[in-house]
């Protein structure tokens, strides 16, 4: 499990496409008087935990064409596996950067950096091998996955996406005695990896025991 400050060991992604990812989704959800953004937040652990899984390689799913141009309601339609889309996507996207800033995606100022994800976003990148849109779609869905799923997936360390939103995380039985409480329900946000770990605990029933906050008068 990953946890704030331990070095994780990348299992499918290489040191550069870190590196590209660390850059990207820090600009797709940047740190700012908020909180800590997607980098700070572990979301590339997580993105590769996804891709070292069955999910990576489309392991259950077909994949023997025909190849045709879908519609959107038909959803995912690349003969490409996740794993060749972040290879492929990142290499070629760092040839273009190459091309046009004379520098890889990840050394590029902040505001270069978001005209490319813009562009890529936009589909107005003609990568040889795959739609610039389609990468930016898989990127950007990934990222929101990995700053707000339970941190025993790999990212939202210290459950920061969590904070963020003031979600409590795993259920308590204490909701049942706030029903008719108008007052919003302030605790300090509970994982699956906490309960794993024997960090929280839960109550007769299952449900886990939160830690209130109590907030002061004129504070959000």
């Amino acid at each position: 499990m990953a946890e704030p400050g331990v070095p994780y060991a990348y299992g499918y992604l290489s040191p550069q496409e870190v590196r590209f990812l660390d850059a990207a989704v820090e600009r797709l959800i940047p740190t700012d008087e908020l909180g800590p953004g997607a980098k700070d937040a572990g979301v590339s652990c997580y993105i590769d935990r996804q891709l070292c899984g069955m999910w990576g390689t489309h392991g259950r799913n077909y994949r023997s064409g025909p190849w045709l141009e879908g519609t959107p309601e038909q959803g995912f339609q690349s003969r490409f596996t996740p794993q060749e889309i972040y290879r492929v996507g990142i290499q070629e996207i760092n040839l273009y950067c190459r091309g046009k800033y004379d520098k890889h995606f990840e050394f590029l100022p902040p505001a270069q950096q978001e005209e490319v994800l813009q562009a890529l976003e936009q589909g107005k990148v003609d990568l040889p091998s795959l739609s610039s849109k389609l990468f930016f779609d898989l990127l950007w869905r990934n990222t929101e996955e990995g700053f707000f799923a339970d941190p025993m997936y790999g990212g939202n360390r210290d459950k920061v996406g969590w904070k963020l939103l003031g979600f409590p995380g795993v259920a308590s039985g204490a909701y049942r005695e706030h029903l008719d409480n108008p007052e919003l329900y302030h605790a300090e946000p509970v994982s699956i990896l906490d309960i794993r770990l024997g960090h929280a605990q839960v109550d007769a029933q299952g449900f886990a025991k939160h830690v209130r906050i109590v907030k002061q008068e004129g504070s959000k």
